[in-house]
């Protein structure tokens, strides 16, 4: 739909049963998230808070809680943006069918940025930091954050808003050594396109001007976080999306203001001026700990008449962005493997928390001539994923050849894991990266953005049948008491609280003596956790536990290990140490106070009543 604000979409889906208002005043510190939480989980509709603490204003969460409220959001136009994408990655297809892509083409073309007038709705008024909804989503967050901004800047070198980027970076409104009002934080990694125009600025010894939008029409924040074709603006691609051009104009000040948007901050990122931002309950399920990150000077707050504050909540998945992410691969799905020469189909796991876990499928044509079928080509696959933009964020890639199972499913958890564990090798199939960057966010590895990868490359005939549940006479030693299955082929083993990580390679040391005279061939993985129980209680829990919490050049052992011209293996089961180290982040876990509160507003005559 072509809405030309916030409130036109609130409007709409409340008329047709995906809104529902809460009437009464809500604190935005804890109780807004955990309504937002409660909600989401019961895949209930969008909601808006017509009352927030604090604030003259009123918030809105949870537009793309389900894929089918995106869709819905943009019924009149998701096709034709998915064959503009479509375009962009195969252009041929253009000079070969040009009557069939025409209308896109068009579309395409009208989308393009408008510049207009500063009677623009944005203008209507000013406001303080102070008096946006306040949003704290956990408990131990540093302070209310912006989790659902458009951040815009432009290029140094070249200016204007077609070579500028828009995109979504969380922003902390206030907390820490933030002075009120004047003080904001900015928490993003150099690579992405702010981080590149903040180089540029900095070289020239300029302050970065950044223009932080919240609200205006769905499709602006559905850009900001869009993996886009080289050459297609986000700004454009805003505009395509909504059926409405992105319109915008500059201030006084020389700050680009998007003119549908319901709150605009803009301010200057001095060069190499910094102030610690965070804690932050993050996507991994965890806090992101305090670190120093760019500094930004407020200028002015816009805001539109009747304006909405946007926001969501971040935790572990699956969450409104896990939503998100699904209309993304929606609508960019071909692009990536079109990319990459014979890769067919990538997945960043959400249950793993996104960047540490990938399965990809890859085509093995290398060896064709040889009686055993073994990975070739997928390794020079799995190097260019780890070399791609937001993949190259990930830990643990798991690719397998296309030839073994073309019915093989990137999004099943389950099949695809069963379908590695059957076939790995693992006295060839684990290649390590070490010493090399991984998402800020992650705490396994050694210190800030530094730790491991591994690529599980798998090719060729099963090897092996998966234990489904363990023989009678199967027994581990002390200390390993508590072990349970947590999926064919794999076991949970909760290790002692007693034993202290340093002690973790002696105890290894005990099962490899134990096993390793063991026909264990059915049993290619073991994990060592805090809570075999929780761990091996469904797949969602297994892939969290292991992969969040591993460092694999560190956590990664063998029963029967070796090393070969400095290829490392093992003969027996492969074991992932998974317990949370010493040097990890805490677990985001909800206040109980609020949560009975939330239980309330869920019985009979409460504002939840029917929802939650």
């Amino acid at each position: 739909m072509g809405y030309p604000s916030l409130q036109a979409c609130i409007t709409d889906l409340e008329k047709n049963g995906h809104l529902i208002r809460i009437q009464e005043e809500v604190d935005p510190y804890l109780q807004m998230a955990a309504i937002h939480l409660r909600v989401f989980e019961h895949q209930g509709p969008a909601i808006l808070f017509e009352k927030v603490k604090g604030s003259p204003f009123p918030a809105v969460s949870n537009l793309f809680g389900t894929l089918d409220r995106s869709r819905f959001i943009f019924r009149d136009t998701l096709d034709k943006i998915k064959t503009l994408v479509d375009l962009k990655t195969d252009p041929i297809k253009a000079i070969k069918r040009p009557f069939s892509y025409a209308n896109v083409a068009l579309t395409a073309l009208s989308a393009l940025p408008m510049k207009v007038g500063k009677s623009a709705p944005i203008n209507f008024g000013r406001t303080q930091i102070s008096q946006l909804p306040q949003v704290v989503n956990w408990p131990m967050d540093g302070g209310p954050f912006v989790t659902m901004p458009q951040v815009y800047t432009e290029d140094a070198d070249k200016p204007g808003i077609m070579n500028a980027n828009l995109g979504m970076y969380r922003i902390q409104l206030a907390g820490n050594e933030y002075v009120q009002n004047q003080e904001i934080g900015l928490h993003y990694q150099l690579h992405r396109g702010i981080g590149v125009h903040q180089t540029k600025a900095n070289a020239k010894g300029q302050p970065l001007k950044v223009s932080i939008f919240v609200g205006g029409p769905p499709s602006h924040p559905v850009a900001a976080v869009m993996p886009l074709p080289e050459g297609l603006s986000e700004m454009t691609f805003a505009g395509a999306l909504g059926n409405r051009r992105f319109q915008y104009f500059y201030d006084a000040e020389g700050f680009c203001i998007s003119a549908d948007a319901d709150f605009v901050i803009t301010g200057t990122v001095m060069p190499h001026e910094n102030k610690p931002e965070g804690p932050f309950g993050d996507h991994l399920g965890y806090y992101s700990l305090t670190h120093p990150f760019p500094l930004m000077k407020v200028h002015n707050v816009y805001h539109r008449k009747n304006a909405i504050w946007s926001f969501t909540v971040v935790g572990r998945p699956p969450q409104e962005d896990t939503s998100f992410g699904a209309l993304i691969h929606e609508i960019t799905g071909s692009a990536l493997p079109s990319e990459v020469p014979g890769l067919h189909a990538v997945n960043a796991v959400d249950a793993a928390g996104v960047h540490p876990l990938l399965f990809a499928i890859g085509s093995e044509r290398y060896t064709p001539y040889l009686k055993e079928r073994h990975p070739q080509e997928i390794l020079t696959i799995a190097n260019h994923i780890l070399g791609k933009n937001q993949l190259s964020l990930a830990k643990y890639l798991f690719i397998a050849a296309k030839e073994d199972s073309p019915s093989l499913n990137v999004n099943d958890i389950a099949g695809f894991m069963k379908h590695v564990l059957e076939r790995v090798d693992l006295t060839r199939d684990l290649h390590f990266y070490t010493k090399t960057t991984i998402d800020t966010l992650d705490y396994s590895g050694n210190g800030l953005n530094s730790g491991s990868k591994v690529a599980v490359t798998v090719a060729g005939d099963i090897k092996r049948q998966l234990w489904t549940e363990l023989p009678t006479n199967f027994s581990l030693p002390r200390p390993f008491n508590v072990f349970k299955m947590a999926m064919p082929g794999v076991l949970a083993i909760e290790v002692p609280k007693h034993i202290h990580e340093e002690d973790i390679p002696e105890a290894i040391g005990i099962l490899d003596s134990y096993l390793r005279d063991e026909d264990l061939n059915g049993l290619p993985l073991l994990v060592l956790c805090d809570d075999a129980g929780f761990t091996a209680q469904n797949i969602n829990n297994l892939v969290w536990v292991t992969f969040t919490r591993s460092n694999p050049s560190h956590d990664m052992y063998g029963i029967n290990s070796f090393t070969e011209h400095k290829h490392w293996g093992c003969r027996g089961p492969l074991i992932i140490n998974a317990r949370i180290k010493p040097h990890h982040a805490p677990v985001l876990e909800k206040d109980p106070t609020v949560e009975k509160l939330i239980d309330k507003m869920g019985e009979k005559g409460g504002s939840l009543h029917g929802v939650i």
